[in-house]
């Protein structure tokens, strides 16, 4: 069975930093795009960031380019994202999600297979 348990979420004030990490079983997903999405109450769920197989090719939205940073580790089936300067508008739960196969760096949530709980990320004002 696949899993995907995010960790490392948090409540943090506003400029400071947290660093999420999903940690994937049941199958490795050294060949796949891995990516980080987030839902705030009431809001959609939005793209955040996606990472190719092998690291080489990132992807961000716009409103956390600059100051979120993702990155995989696939001798450990792992994908992080480190979140720098953090915002307010940046609450949200964050879960990360995989594809089944190398769709390539999309941004829509569709291309993605597999899918965590998500980590809670607060920060306050």
């Amino acid at each position: 069975q696949v899993q995907l348990v995010e960790s490392g979420g948090g409540l943090v004030q506003a400029g400071g930093s947290l660093r999420l990490s999903c940690a994937a079983s049941g199958r490795t997903f050294s060949r796949n795009v891995m990516g980080w999405f987030r839902q705030a109450p009431g809001k959609e769920r939005e793209f955040v960031a996606a990472i190719s197989w092998s690291g080489g090719t990132t992807v961000y939205a716009d409103s956390v380019k600059g100051r979120f940073t993702i990155s995989r580790d696939n001798a450990k089936n792992t994908v992080y994202l480190q979140m720098n300067s953090l915002k307010p508008e940046d609450t949200a739960v964050y879960c990360c999600a995989a594809q089944s196969v190398d769709y390539g760096l999309f941004r829509v949530a569709g291309y993605y297979d597999f899918w965590g709980q998500g980590t809670q990320v607060t920060v306050s004002s």
